[in-house]
């Protein structure tokens, strides 16, 4: 395995998760993850959100072994999709022009509902899971990013299908911005 190093003068990161860990995103049969472990598969093959632990706590130890005592480690959770009817591949649309009430929230994204857009929140379970106890802080964009279900390019740009995903810049990216530089200033004058 390659050894990777990080910076020692570097004074703070941030992480965030991709959604290559949604969930849907793999069947066992037809495209299982497989995981590694001391550069050998796991045998037998695991579920990805038992995968998704074992990966970020085995990260969460590996960063917080190379850092120099004192540098700033942030973890951002996950950025909400809004595909309604549907996912992506479905017919799903995103075609909202206001920004959504409390109880759409809900609707769109509680576990409970077990809808199209729920991957953030069990993501983020996952990652609170394993970033309890650590140097870590959280960036926590997933519950104020779930109401701007407007946000999203949609069908400009000429894609063939609504893109619920990604972000109209300017926009609640640059909330993201603001809200991480302010968590770095309180941490910055607290110390």
């Amino acid at each position: 395995m390659q050894s990777i190093s990080i910076t020692a003068g570097v004074a703070s990161f941030l992480f965030k998760l991709s959604w290559w860990w949604a969930p849907s995103k793999f069947d066992p049969v037809k495209s299982p993850m497989i995981f590694f472990e001391k550069d050998q598969p796991v045998i037998p093959q695991i579920p990805p959100h038992v995968g998704l632990d074992m990966v970020l706590k085995h990260m969460v130890l590996f960063v917080e072994k190379q850092l120099r005592p004192g540098a700033i480690k942030f973890f951002r959770t996950q950025s909400p999709r809004h595909f309604e009817g549907g996912d992506w591949d479905q017919g799903g649309s995103c075609q909202r022009l206001q920004p959504l009430l409390a109880e759409q929230v809900e609707e769109l994204f509680s576990l409970k509902n077990n809808g199209t857009n729920v991957e953030a929140r069990l993501v983020n379970q996952h990652l609170y899971k394993a970033l309890k106890g650590s140097g870590y802080h959280i960036l926590d964009i997933t519950h104020m990013s779930e109401f701007r279900a407007d946000a999203h390019p949609s069908t400009s740009g000429g894609k063939k299908h609504d893109d619920c995903m990604h972000w109209c810049l300017p926009g609640i990216t640059d909330t993201w911005n603001d809200l991480f530089i302010e968590h770095l200033n309180n941490i910055k004058f607290r110390d």
